[in-house]
């Protein structure tokens, strides 16, 4: 507990032996009626200002103003024990909702404890610790076995194992070396590491991802606002339904008293707290469980979203396979060399830091001189154009070659093609070949599983790898050769094909990603391999790259919805049936009372699982 829970713990002690005390004690009717106004007081006085203070405040239908007006006319009534008993018991479902809150941001606060406290620079032969935030990009920080890495970079010198579970919750660590790229929110568990910045603090993976957590409450699901608009006629109606039940029998009976103790008890029973609090709790609950899992949604309307996937469409590369790129085959024209076709085509690439051209200039293996390039442009979804040595060379797909009016060789192997041609002279083409990731097959099986009732594959690649991949994994359909505003309008079609209530989902990875993944319903983004664009556009980050981690997210928000629904019906059928029994005198203040705080503590209970959701 919180010293300020342990300060309520103490005064509900207080009171309960006051109130016990007094009760027993043989007292005159003046001394007793003294002594149980100051335990009333000593007991309920917060409740009291805040409820004036709402009224003042023009918020004046709540639960304080429903206790406060509850236990008056309780007092007025002359039932001293009941209405002490009433706040009494009131307090203790408080301080039980303070602790069941406090304990499930406390563990989402320790799940995200990522953000680091200090990074270690070199000055005058010392290392002094500074705040991450001066540190400015191309500096070289030093992190030292046992600690965080503060910032994202490069590994310039050592070798060590990264605990990355914070931020994609496996455990197993992962190695690196020099030149290596390393995220802020690791454990460096073992050598010392010198790392250059290639990120402000701000720009960082652990800003972003505490971010995204701290941000999450804000977007709220549809059971969310449902309650809000629920609690906000709720408690007038009840309200206006109390005086009635006061007046109306009243003035057809004249029993007064009678049915104003009833419409007391209706107003005690009427207290929305265990909707209020644990429906947003169980969402809460529902993103903190995603969070250790290495699933980062960024509202809790995401979540229930998630719950209602209908079509799952992926992005391949990077996505469903590795994006590890490699040169498989080449095939020159008839007097051109495989070195020579080879060469112009990693030279033309030597500036994009796209996997293909990457792996272009892997398989070169030599130094490449960049000076023998210039006036190069980089299309998306198509290829590049550059000069190399002077000459005009085109580097693509047969899309690129088409805008050149360039005959292509129609490749025989399965990868991806890359065909070359300079000063208008084609020179052959390059298969370049990808892997499937070793968890994509199962991933598509627990996503049927979950019910997902159709998959789509969407690449830019040629239409015979993208349906050998597709025919590999065992999705339904597959759309090959898309450029980026392919992929928005192969989308736009298949949101037409959603069942009533139910949701598209898109995956991927990549900055040309990023249109796509803001048109559909749900955007899910590869997060650690993934652009900044695609992250910031989705709606769920996926921190460990693994596909199979989507069906684990349906499968927590799935649980968390469950758990939502069974306070929504739980709360509000039991709160119906005490208010029938209180309005028809079949239930007293002391059945009011754990009508209201037996109900909410128990829902909030229920709703403390979702923090505890975990994979089948």
């Amino acid at each position: 507990m919180s010293k300020k829970q342990k300060r309520e713990l103490v005064r509900i002690l207080i009171a309960a032996v006051g109130l016990v005390g007094v009760s027993l004690l043989p007292l005159f009717p003046l001394a007793k009626t003294i002594l149980f106004l100051a335990v009333y007081l000593f007991i309920g006085w917060d409740v009291l200002w805040k409820a004036i203070r709402n009224i003042l405040n023009g918020q004046i239908f709540d639960e304080n103003f429903l206790m406060a007006i509850a236990t008056i006319g309780a007092i007025v009534l002359g039932d001293f024990t009941e209405a002490c008993g009433v706040m009494l018991f009131y307090q203790v479902g408080e301080l039980f909702q303070s602790y069941a809150v406090g304990r499930s941001r406390k563990s989402i606060a320790a799940l995200m404890d990522i953000r680091p406290d200090y990074a270690n620079i070199l000055q005058d032969g010392k290392l002094v610790q500074v705040d991450p935030e001066e540190i400015e990009v191309g500096q070289t920080i030093v992190v030292q076995p046992g600690e965080k890495i503060p910032l994202d970079g490069i590994v310039l010198e050592g070798s060590s194992t990264l605990d990355t579970a914070a931020l994609t919750g496996e455990s197993v660590p992962r190695d690196i070396q020099q030149g290596n790229e390393v995220i802020s929110g690791c454990v460096n568990l073992s050598g010392l590491l010198k790392v250059q910045v290639t990120k402000a603090f701000e720009q960082s993976t652990v800003s972003k991802i505490l971010d995204l957590v701290e941000n999450s409450s804000a977007k709220k699901a549809k059971a969310e606002n449902f309650i809000t608009r629920f609690a906000r006629w709720y408690t007038p109606a009840v309200v206006i339904s109390a005086c009635v039940l006061a007046l109306v029998p009243s003035l057809i009976t004249g029993q007064w008293q009678i049915w104003l103790e009833r419409a007391l008890i209706f107003l005690v029973i009427s207290c929305p707290c265990a909707l209020v609090i644990s429906v947003p709790l169980s969402f809460f609950g529902g993103i903190g469980a995603a969070s250790r899992c290495g699933i980062l949604v960024k509202g809790g309307n995401y979540l229930e979203a998630l719950a209602r996937t209908d079509i799952m469409v992926f992005d391949k590369t990077g996505t469903l396979t590795k994006g590890s790129f490699s040169v498989s085959h080449i095939q020159p024209q008839e007097g051109v060399s495989p070195q020579e076709l080879l060469e112009v085509a990693a030279l033309a690439e030597c500036y994009s830091n796209h996997p293909i051209s990457q792996s272009l200039r892997s398989a070169w293996a030599k130094e490449l001189d960049s000076n023998r390039v210039d006036q190069v442009k980089e299309l998306a979804g198509y290829g590049v154009t550059a000069s190399v040595d002077g000459c005009n060379v085109v580097v693509g797909n047969s899309k690129l070659m088409e805008q050149f009016h360039l005959s292509v060789q129609a490749p025989t192997q399965t990868g991806t093609v890359v065909h070359v041609a300079k000063e208008g002279n084609y020179l052959g083409y390059l298969i370049i070949s990808d892997e499937v990731k070793e968890d994509a097959t199962s991933a598509i099986s627990s996503l049927r599983q979950a019910g997902v009732r159709k998959m789509v594959m969407l690449t830019g690649d040629t239409k015979a790898t993208g349906e050998a991949v597709a025919k590999q994994l065992g999705l339904d359909e597959v759309h090959t050769q898309l450029l980026p505003a392919d992929k928005v309008e192969v989308v736009e079609a298949l949101l037409l094909q959603r069942q009533q209530g139910k949701h598209l989902a898109f995956v991927g990875d990549g900055v040309n990603d990023a249109p796509v993944l803001s048109r559909s319903d749900i955007g899910i983004a590869m997060g650690a391999m993934g652009s900044d664009a695609a992250i910031e556009a989705a709606d769920v980050v996926l921190m460990d790259d693994s596909p199979s981690k989507i069906s684990q997210a349906i499968h927590i928000s799935r649980k968390t919805l469950r758990i939502v629904h069974q306070n929504i019906v739980f709360a509000l059928g039991i709160k119906g049936l005490f208010l029938l029994m209180g309005a028809f005198g079949l239930a007293n203040m002391w059945e009011a009372v754990f009508a209201d705080v037996g109900v909410a503590v128990i829902a909030i209970l229920n709703a403390t699982r979702a923090l505890k959701l975990e994979q089948k």
